[in-house]
């Protein structure tokens, strides 16, 4: 029991980063079977309901209704911002090219935020945490792409669509961070991640309504398989996932919690090994170090 008061930080990030990977393979899953826009959509719900029950319990609040207005504007653009357009890319990167590459990409949201906060917050970058972009780069480049046999030139070995899909997941998730850092201030982070989730359905309402897909959700509601792989997303990621990231940031390093929570692209290569026995080539496991070495870096 000492060792685990001790290091409840430490074990709480890693069990974090198991959440995330989780969350990404259920998600993928569903996506493949009913789409991208239904898991989002679906998921968001499920989500606040959670965080509902939870803030409840905590804090006697059902709904953030004790936040100001410059904490309900901020953390609604930022929901826009990140929960929706990040989201939505994202999502739609786990249909294309899987769980697995999309989280590697997404290794990226970390330095891409700091580069943010140091061109719009005004927020200093040292050499550690440039050389750290660095290396991630250096990391999924490896990853993503390899020379082709006939004209000698680097190319994707990924899907393009889907790589673009993860990039603009990335871009839209650091974004949302950035906004979300100047909207929360001293505001309860659970009660700031539902307004998040209602700026979510929000987003995603209008989405349907003009694309006038509500058909497709019918559908996916009538697949039990597809609904339970959301809903066991939706516990693991925006419930447990972020209760456990804010006890692992509570009790240990700031830096060393985010950096075991972004083994995630790891430990979802070693459950599609286990689980779904894919081939993982030694190019992709040398590249994910890396890039996992230069989110050390970054956090040093």
């Amino acid at each position: 029991m000492n060792f685990i008061n001790y290091h409840l930080g430490e074990l709480a990030a890693l069990a974090t980063a198991i959440c995330w990977a989780g969350n990404a393979m259920f998600f993928e899953n569903a996506g493949k079977k009913v789409g991208s826009f239904a898991v989002n959509y679906f998921r968001l719900f499920i989500g606040l309901f959670f965080l509902s029950i939870f803030t409840t319990l905590t804090r006697g609040h059902v709904f953030p209704i004790d936040a100001d207005a410059h904490t309900w504007f901020w953390l609604f653009v930022s929901g826009i911002v990140g929960v929706v357009i990040g989201d939505m890319f994202l999502f739609e990167a786990f249909v294309v090219i899987g769980a697995r590459i999309s989280m590697l990409i997404m290794s990226l949201v970390p330095p891409t935020t700091a580069l943010m906060g140091w061109l719009i917050l005004g927020e200093k970058m040292n050499y550690l945490e440039i050389s750290g972009m660095t290396v991630t780069v250096i990391g999924i480049s490896i990853v993503i792409l390899e020379r082709d046999s006939s004209s000698k030139q680097m190319k994707l070995s990924h899907p393009v669509k889907g790589v673009l899909f993860a990039l603009g997941g990335m871009l839209g998730q650091a974004a949302g961070l950035i906004l979300s850092k100047y909207g929360v201030r001293e505001y309860n982070a659970f009660a700031a991640t539902q307004i998040r989730l209602i700026a979510g359905i929000f987003g995603f309402t209008i989405i349907f309504i003009f694309r006038n897909n509500w058909k497709k959700l019918g559908w996916a509601l009538k697949d039990f398989h597809a609904i339970t792989h959301i809903a066991a997303g939706s516990f693991l990621g925006p419930f447990i996932g972020i209760s456990l990231s804010l006890i692992a940031v509570q009790r240990a390093k700031v830096g060393i919690a985010s950096t075991l929570i972004a083994l995630s692209p790891l430990i979802i290569t070693v459950f599609s090994i286990i689980f779904r026995h894919e081939k993982i080539f030694l190019k992709e496991v040398f590249g994910i170090i890396i890039a996992l070495s230069g989110v050390v870096i970054f956090f040093l």
